[in-house]
């Protein structure tokens, strides 16, 4: 990505969160170390097995999106929309107010599971209710790309739309795939980023079928502990986040406000098994090596890694072996790494967006989060995870690392916007 005379920038982010309802929210919290994790509300879980998640808290769609228009959405559609909304009112971009450049912006939106939560509503009015009765709205609500839809729908965004649907890497590899499209000239401002919602008995009760998820039900908001020798599995959270990326001299024209500059981007496959990672994480490595790359960098010029550190026993491993793999162990060993997993619990396929915005907060504010719930060192995972408490880092370039089902690796890096 470096080599092109295109260049491509964030000039606008939101996020609606477990830590928060904004991009500010989230961050102070993050900073805080404190948990988004909590006893799950929003049904009864003492069907399954985990009975906790990243839920969150005092959600009213209608604060972003009109009453009947909300009705006709998935949560996770609701919460991308709001996030969208935030970072096009960030960015300071309206294309239904101007229509000056509408053909030339679009949407791609990352989703691991689409509208799972309607999709457990209606499956169970079909099973009570006969199949008669299941609403005309069903096969919108569930899609996987109703999100992006609705967003180039609501935003007047007539460019390259899209969905992409790679697991707990697919809204890294929408901010990705967001900014090739800017660099070979599809697109002058795309609106990149990812939602999911899927805290329902289907949801809890098929993750913990296939032994994924943490059961530690007496402390939630310390069950999601990446690295720690005492992890027992992931937390599952949901959340919308949206990031604005615009060609660099469009943004430079219009005096827009420039958080970052989008650097690198790294995509490869694990070709191995559909849920674990290749051991040894040469896959992931290879992401990591392909993002430096394009970004024309050396390991030595990261500052800050934050990590897709799930908090399961595979992943956190895996992932430790290939930072030392494609940094080289003595770069390895000096660079902060952190999952803000521990405190924002997995938002799967809005993962990858969240952590992109902590990347470029981190660089803004020289502050890098920390991995909470840190307190028995894995021998086997020995690298510097930011334990507890934040750090005071001048960070010019950030890399984040999201794996997915499948095999599926990306990994983005984030430059300084002024240079």
């Amino acid at each position: 990505m470096g080599g092109s005379s295109r260049r491509v920038v964030v000039t606008g982010m939101g996020a609606i969160t477990p830590l928060g309802h904004t991009v500010e929210e989230t961050w102070q919290a993050a900073l805080a170390g404190r948990s988004g994790i909590g006893p799950i509300t929003q049904f009864d879980p003492s069907g399954v097995q985990t009975r906790f998640a990243g839920e969150v808290k005092g959600w009213d769609p209608e604060w972003f999106i009109p009453k009947r228009e909300a009705r006709r959405l998935d949560r996770s559609a609701q919460l991308f929309v709001a996030s969208a909304q935030q970072a096009m009112d960030d960015a300071k971009l309206d294309f239904v107010a101007d229509e000056t450049g509408a053909e030339r912006a679009g949407v791609i939106v990352g989703s691991g599971l689409g509208g799972m939560l309607s999709f457990d509503n209606h499956i169970r009015v079909m099973l009570d209710r006969g199949a008669s009765r299941i609403s005309p709205l069903a096969v919108t609500m569930i899609i996987p790309n109703e999100a992006a839809g609705v967003a180039s729908i609501r935003f007047n965004m007539l460019g390259p739309v899209t969905c992409v649907v790679t697991a707990c890497a697919a809204s890294a590899n929408a901010i990705g795939d967001a900014a090739e499209i800017i660099r070979r000239g599809a697109a002058d401002v795309m609106l990149a980023g990812g939602a999911e919602s899927t805290i329902c008995e289907f949801g809890i009760g098929s993750f913990n079928s296939s032994k994924a998820l943490s059961t530690r039900n007496d402390d939630p908001s310390g069950a999601s502990r990446p690295f720690d020798a005492d992890r027992d599995g992931f937390v599952m959270s949901e959340g919308g986040v949206s990031l604005i990326l615009e060609e660099r001299g469009r943004a430079l024209d219009r005096s827009a406000t420039i958080y970052a500059e989008v650097m690198g981007y790294g995509m490869t496959s694990d070709a191995y098994h559909v849920t674990l990672p290749r051991p040894g994480g040469e896959g992931a490595a290879r992401a990591m090596e392909a993002a430096l790359d394009s970004a024309g960098l050396k390991p030595e010029q990261l500052s800050y890694i934050n990590a897709h550190g799930t908090s399961t026993k595979a992943n956190d491993v895996t992932e430790t072996q290939a930072i030392k793999q494609a940094l080289g162990e003595k770069v390895a060993s000096r660079v902060p790494v952190s999952s803000t997993k521990s405190m924002t619990g997995h938002l799967m396929g809005g993962a990858g967006a969240i952590e992109s915005i902590f990347c470029i907060l981190a660089i803004n504010h020289g502050m890098v989060p920390p991995t909470i719930n840190y307190t028995t060192p894995d021998p086997e995972c020995d690298l510097d995870y930011v334990p507890n408490q934040p750090r005071a880092v001048e960070v010019e370039h950030a890399m984040t690392n999201s794996f997915g089902f499948g095999g599926h690796n990306v990994a983005l890096i984030f430059g300084p916007g002024t240079s």
